[in-house]
């Protein structure tokens, strides 16, 4: 008797165990259905991973959240829809969202933007905006008369600020003058560009320019090195500009190898 009593202790304090254990596992027990406690996890992932960390003070609304998600779903499983062929259809495509998010999340890992590639982009990026800034002004009109009648009023003493803001087409501009402040000659359009670097700081140009715009009457008003961000500051920019290449291309790479009937 005194064995039984023990063998039946032992088995109770087993069951108790693994009663507390599942319990361990779960966040809660929905109508007789457990909520595994990796659900949380995973929503825990995603709020953290969208920038949303979760703290602490924020758990408790997020177990209730995840326990109505349980209630919601036992209610639709009780009508049915989960069988439902748009349902499934879907779920079928949510399925496709996750896997391929995993896919480039996997070759993202494995192929990661080098600081060699960084360097020979922020090079290259350097070489296309080094050099000189110019600070400059124009005047857009619609034809080349208009254009030398300008210059010539320039020439007789008017203020460039005063015609460009009665004459100039160029919306952006006119209001403050013809003032298009600091920028690198590949800012401009090719002709804009070639006539603004021939000019030194005070100069105008003496014919009129024309670009796919009209035509513009150019004034440096002054020039200066070119300030570029540093490295440091692009890096992050730079990388996920990479990264996005690389990954454009592995999805390029995949299309022509797949074998499509």
């Amino acid at each position: 008797m005194k064995k039984q009593l023990l063998k039946v202790a032992a088995t109770a304090a087993f069951l108790g165990a693994v009663t507390v254990a599942a319990q361990a596992q779960n966040i809660a027990i929905v109508n007789g259905q457990p909520v595994p406690k990796a659900r949380m996890d995973a929503l825990t992932q995603q709020l953290t991973a969208a920038g949303r960390p979760v703290t602490p003070e924020m758990e408790p609304a997020l177990k209730e959240e995840i326990i109505m998600r349980e209630v919601f779903m036992q209610a639709a499983r009780s009508k049915g829809l989960d069988k439902t062929d748009d349902f499934k259809a879907q779920v079928e495509l949510a399925r496709q969202a996750i896997l391929i998010r995993q896919l480039f999340a996997d070759y993202s890992k494995a192929n990661p933007v080098t600081d060699a590639q960084i360097q020979a982009e922020y090079d290259k990026f350097a070489a296309a905006n080094g050099g000189k800034e110019y600070k400059v002004r124009h005047i857009l009109v619609e034809t080349e008369d208009q254009a030398k009648k300008v210059i010539a009023d320039l020439k007789k003493g008017g203020k460039f600020e005063d015609i460009a803001k009665k004459q100039s087409k160029d919306p952006g501009s006119a209001a403050n003058g013809g003032d298009l402040d600091w920028a690198t000659p590949s800012s401009f359009v090719p002709e804009f560009s070639e006539a603004m670097v021939k000019l030194d700081k005070g100069q105008m140009t003496q014919a009129p320019i024309k670009s796919q715009f009209g035509w513009h009457i150019i004034r440096v008003d002054d020039v200066r090195q070119a300030k570029l961000p540093t490295m440091a500051e692009l890096k992050p920019q730079i990388a996920q500009q990479l990264q996005q290449q690389q990954l454009q291309k592995y999805q390029e790479d995949l299309r022509a190898k797949a074998k499509v009937e």
